[in-house]
This record gives C-alpha cells, structure tokens and sequence, in this order.
C-alpha cells in the first residue's frame, strides 16, 4: 500500500521525470482512502494508469473546495478508486443494518470533487465504489445492500433481474473469495456504448467486491453493462462526454501477463491526453463566443461571479470550459412599431445594457471590452471579457443617431431585425416582405453602422435583406449566430450562395447552437453542430466561420450545453485534425479581423 499524502507538484515532476517525459504524459488523479498514515492507494491502481502510459498521482484529502479546485488545474483526468461504503446519511437516506466502513470526510471530497471534474469536462473513471460516486453526484441513486433488498423486494427481484432461457432468475454473488485477479461472473455490455466500443464485446467476464451499487445512474448518464442478476454493472455519459463508471476492480488484473482490463485504462489516458491538449490550446489562444443571450435574466438575482443553474454562462462556467470571451445581446422581441413602442424599446436596449455594466463591474476577474485589443489584454491579464451587442435594430426605433449613441456605448455589432419585419429591413422569419429587403431607412442605418464602426449583422435577416446589406455596406457583415440550410432547410440558416457571398466579401458566419436550426429529425447534438461548421468551412473557407453559441436564447446541446462544455467544442476540433493556427480562427480570429476592419475603417 502507498501510505503517503503526496506533495502535489513534487510528486508530479518526480514521477515525470523519472518517466524521462516530464510535461507530457497526461496527469492522471486517484482518489484514496484516508487512513491512520494519510492517503491509503493500493499499488494496483497505480500500475494500470502507468502501464496505459499515464503518469499516475495520489490525490490529497483536502475538505477545501478552492484547493480542490487548484488539484484539478493540475491534472488531466481522474480515477475514483474503491474503498468503503458511502454514507447514506449524505445522499438523504437512512443507513441500513448491512452498511459498515463508510468514511464521511471521504465521501464528502468525492462528492465535490466528481461535480467539479464534470464541471470541467475533465475525462473520470469510477472503479467500484467510484462508481456509486458517480452516479449520486449526478443524483442518481444508489442499492445500500443488494442482499438485502433481494430479500425484502420482489418488485426488485421482478424489475432488476435478468431470466435465463429456462425462465430460472439468476443470482449471483457480488462479493466473491476468490482473489481479485479472478473473474468470478460475467456482465453484458449494451452495444451502442463507449463501453463497447472499449472493449469490442458484447460481454466480458469480470470480479466483485461489492454489496453497495447503482440504482440509477444519474442526470446525464446511461447504464452501460448489467450482470445476468440485473445489477447495474457500468454506467456512462449520454452526453458525448469521457466518464465511465464500472462496478467491478479493472485494476486488479495489472498482475497478469495479458491483462484484459488495460484497454479501459488506455482510453482513459488517451482521452486525458485529448483533454491536456485542448486545455494547451485554450492557453494559447483567445476563445470569444460571439452571441450569448444571458442578459435577459439579469433582471432575476443572478451573481455572475458566482456558477448559477438558471443561465448557461458566467463567470465559473466560462473559466471551467475555457472560454475567454463572450459578446453578451442585449435582445428585444419585436413589438408594436408605434411611437410610444419604438420608444420603449429603446429604453429596454439602454436598461439591458445597464444590467450588462453593473453585472459585469460586480465579478471580479471579468471586465467589458470594447475592441479585441481589449480582450488580448484581459487575457493577458488573465481576466475574462465580455462585450456589448444588441439583438434587433427595433432598439433605434426610427431615430438614426441611436447608431452611434449605441456605439459609444460599447456596441460591437446590431442585428437588423429579430424575427418580423421591423422599419430596417425583412426578417427569416414571420416576415410579410414588407420592404423586400432593406427599406430606405434601413439602407441609411447600415451607412451609419459603417460610419461608426458598428459590425451589421445580419443573423436573422431575410435573403433579400442579406444581399441588399452584402452590396451596400462598405465592411464586411457578419452573422453572429447562424447555421447551414444545406444540413437543416430552416429560412434562419444561410444556403451556399449566401456563405459564398458572405466569404468573399470578407465577412464571417458563426456557427449557432440552437438545435432547430442543426438538425429537425431528431435531437440535435455536439455531432450535428460539428457538421455545420466542418460544411461552412468547407464551402467558406478557414477564414469565415466561427462560433456563436445562443446560449441562454435557447441554444445549447448535449455535448456543447453551457459555457462550462465549450473545451469539447476544442477536443472535437483536434480530432478533425484542425491546426492550432486554424482553431484560433474559428474560436474567434475570424470575428475579431471583421471587427478591427470596422474599427480601422470607419
């Protein structure tokens, strides 16, 4: 047994050097058991994440979220180990006769430390009881004793087991004599699964040291493999993310000359590796997000400093995902187009911005920027950066010298119209074609926009305004959140032609995360978003497209679902083999180049 809490940064250089690979073999944390001497970590933990070729390190009991916090910056995935029953006082139920050996102080890091892994995207395994961490963490249930609840449920015995051929249930014993290296009974691994994939069988023979287990899995999980009894045996994410949880000990067949369990920790340490590299390149690179709608819930009591379930971005969530920055609209539905609305709309622009300012001045770390000169600072200065953007020209009414009041305000970029015609143009969507494209108002308020230096977007518009406004305007246009009408045939997406046109002209189309305007069969995921771009950039080329998530205006989708998700947006970027050079472009360069263009020009 290793009987030591491990200095973090001594223990990583150590062992990584000597490795003679210091700096590049992915980090791979175990979690341990608490005992008289500090953390307890039996070797065979250990061996399996050096022989999958990670770097393996002993986790330290802390009960201080911010150090945890600091533990996980250093490394690049995790491993739950096994150890002692959970407490069932912890995850609201009351302890059962069977339950015995449970470590509260333990129970509690594990906790916080698996959300917060999640948070980050981090790639976890859970061995055993990692796994019931797992799943409770993501408020899934547990089976305090299996035994007993066979004896005193038969609605159990009816839901929870398998029948063999010869209609006899089949009961198996979880906590086996034999020794761990020893497979004592087999699981089936459901075929559509990572853990499938992992393994490339349909059922693998396993060993068990258990009476606790998974009753339910958990928000965003799915149970990946049972045993003949109809014991949850491993479960996964549902949400393209890289966390499995197995029920039996993988690592105790490192001991044997073909040890069939290393596969699991392979792809551990590859997608640790994916993981390492993603965050490197979130290090080097300026990540912007150009259309988020989150101001709408600033009139609620949000603290943007602080990680809130109701929005999709602040300011954890963007450090968690590795997202720099982010161009906040101040968004207005269309409305009635008399005087006394026109008016209050353009009090609901200024009073939305106003929630922007004092939001923003409130979280420390975050600062408002104006240009990207702005945002390569608070980068520099490791700060987060938000910008200022309004979502529907209904917010200048019929009163040309908002362009510029709006401008000085710090607005990078307008929106023509949302959905409906309004006095500037004819929408995608709910339009009557009342202008057939822009009006002669609006071909005024794009002159204006060039003048002070204020990116036309034209996201929402129609086909005819899009081209009327390609054709006046003297800077490039951009839509700041938009997808593919090749892939989804929705009038909000651009068609070849309009991409095309766009790219030549010099202007940029973000890629959106609004799952009806990516896929209208079924549920949109990651996947899909990622067609969109790899369509864009094969028809616009590198330099045109980019990304504008909509989040918190209803965008986000499994895999890429708040700001917390984006470093999955990179990961999938390096599988499809985009350069470094090239990533920087799509995470914002592009955007950014039309922006100084505006602000050189006008």
């Amino acid at each position: 047994m290793i009987k030591h809490l491990l200095d973090w940064e001594k223990c990583y250089y150590d062992i990584a050097s000597r490795n003679g690979e210091a700096g590049h073999r992915p980090v791979v944390g175990i979690t341990a058991n608490f005992g008289e001497y500090g953390s307890q970590l039996a070797e065979a933990y250990y061996e399996s994440v050096r022989m999958a070729g990670g770097v393996p390190v002993v986790v330290p009991a802390s009960e201080s979220t911010a150090d945890l916090d600091d533990v996980l910056l250093r490394l690049d995935a995790l491993v739950f180990s096994g150890g002692g029953d959970i407490d069932a006082l912890l995850i609201g139920e009351e302890p059962v006769p069977g339950l015995s050996g449970s470590c509260p102080k333990r129970d509690m890091q594990e906790l916080v430390l698996m959300r917060r892994a999640l948070d980050k995207q981090m790639p976890v395994l859970g061995i055993c009881r990692g796994c019931q961490v797992m799943a409770a963490a993501l408020g899934g249930e547990l089976v305090q004793d299996i035994e007993r609840v066979r004896v005193r449920s038969e609605e159990f015995l009816h839901n929870q087991t398998t029948k063999r051929p010869n209609d006899q249930t089949t009961k198996i014993k979880h906590s086996q004599e034999e020794e761990r290296h020893i497979a004592t009974h087999g699981v089936n691994i459901e075929g559509d699964t990572m853990l499938h994939g992992i393994f490339g069988c349909d059922r693998l023979e396993v060993n068990s040291f258990h009476h606790q287990a998974v009753a339910a899995p958990g928000k965003g999980m799915r149970v990946a493999a049972m045993s003949d009894d109809g014991i949850i045996e491993a479960i996964e994410s549902t949400e393209y993310k890289s966390v499995i949880g197995v029920q039996w000990h993988p690592e105790s067949f490192y001991c044997l000359k073909e040890d069939k369990m290393l596969p699991l920790f392979q792809w551990l340490v590859d997608e640790a590796a994916e993981y390492r590299a993603a965050r490197t390149v979130h290090a080097k690179v300026l990540t912007l997000d150009t259309h988020c709608d989150t101001p709408m819930f600033f009139h609620e009591d949000i603290d943007f400093a602080r990680r809130d379930d109701r929005i999709l971005v602040d300011s954890v969530k963007m450090r968690d995902g590795g997202l720099d920055a982010s161009i906040m609209a101040a968004y207005l539905p269309q409305g009635e187009r008399d005087e006394e609305s026109l008016l209050a709309a353009t009090h609901k622009a200024d009073a939305l911005l106003d929630g922007i300012e004092q939001r923003i001045a409130s979280a420390p770390g975050v600062g408002l920027a104006n240009t990207p000169d702005d945002l390569r600072r608070l980068k520099s200065e490791g700060k987060l950066a938000i910008m200022r953007a309004i979502e529907n020209g209904y917010a200048i009414g019929r009163d040309l010298s908002n362009v510029e009041r709006f401008r000085k305000r710090g607005v990078v970029y307008m929106t023509l119209c949302h959905n409906g015609d309004n006095d500037i143009c004819d929408s995608a969507a709910r339009s009557n074609n009342e202008h057939g494209g822009l009006s002669a108002f609006g071909r005024e308020v794009v002159k204006e926009m060039n003048r002070v230096g204020m990116m036309v977007d034209l996201s929402h518009g129609g086909v005819r305004s899009f081209y009327d406004a390609l054709e006046l305007s003297r800077a490039p246009i951009v839509c700041s959140h938009a997808s593919c009408r090749a892939l989804c045939d929705h009038p909000r997406n651009l068609d070849d032609d309009q991409m095309r046109a766009l790219a030549r002209k010099g202007g940029v189309m973000q890629v959106t995360l609004y799952p009806g305007f990516l896929r209208k069969d079924s549920e949109a995921t990651i996947l899909d978003a990622m067609a969109h771009l790899d369509h864009a950039v094969k028809v616009m080329g590198i330099e045109s497209v980019g990304l504008g998530t909509d989040f918190d205006g209803d965008g986000g989708v499994p895999g890429l679902a708040s700001a917390s998700e984006l470093i999955n947006f990179t990961r999938h970027l390096l599988r499809r083999r985009y350069s470094v050079e090239d990533i920087a472009k799509l995470w914002g360069g592009n955007f950014l180049r039309v922006m100084e263009e505006q602000t050189n020009n006008h």
